[in-house]
């Protein structure tokens, strides 16, 4: 056995690991591709990843916002500025700091995020059911320990917007 390979054949272990987790990243793109067909007109899936980012995180600055989805600053204000023309997002003046700029859903931003979301979820949740329970409590350990290795906090009810700020209006 080479030095690097570890014992018991874990490195196959790896491989079939990571063949199955990008077969599963495929069917999941696929999922989320269909999910957006409704409003595929008015955003892109790179938009609504930043949807989602500012449905999660709430009112965020673009440097903020940029860092979170691995894009250049002046890409992430191209998107934030076809994002705003949609009428799914707008800036508002930091009340905490007035020198500061957040950017944030609008209603209409905030429809379209649970309206795709709803829309891959029922995806996922048929998918789903077609596993037998046994394979669903392996999954969901599988996926949780994978997701924290990977540093991804667990989906939770999303809390976007701080105390004071209304959806439409502002602070």
């Amino acid at each position: 056995m080479p030095q690097d390979e570890p014992p018991g054949g874990a490195r196959d272990d790896v491989e079939a690991v990571t063949r199955a987790v990008l077969t599963a990243s495929r069917l999941l793109v696929a999922v989320s591709a269909r999910s957006l067909a409704a409003v595929e007109d008015r955003v892109t899936l790179p938009q609504f990843r930043m949807l989602m980012v500012l449905s999660t995180r709430g009112a965020t600055k673009l440097v903020t916002l940029a860092d979170l989805l691995h894009v250049a600053p002046s890409t992430a204000m191209r998107m934030v500025d076809r994002l705003i023309a949609a009428g799914l997002a707008d800036r508002q003046t930091n009340p905490a700091n007035r020198r500061e700029t957040l950017l944030r859903l609008t209603g209409e931003g905030r429809r379209t995020v649970e309206d795709v979301t709803a829309r891959r979820r029922a995806e996922i949740a048929a998918i789903v059911e077609r596993l037998a329970p046994p394979q669903r409590a392996a999954l969901v350990g599988a996926l949780t320990a994978f997701n924290e290795a990977g540093g991804e906090p667990p989906a939770a009810e999303p809390q976007p917007y701080p105390l004071g700020w209304a959806v439409d209006g502002g602070p």
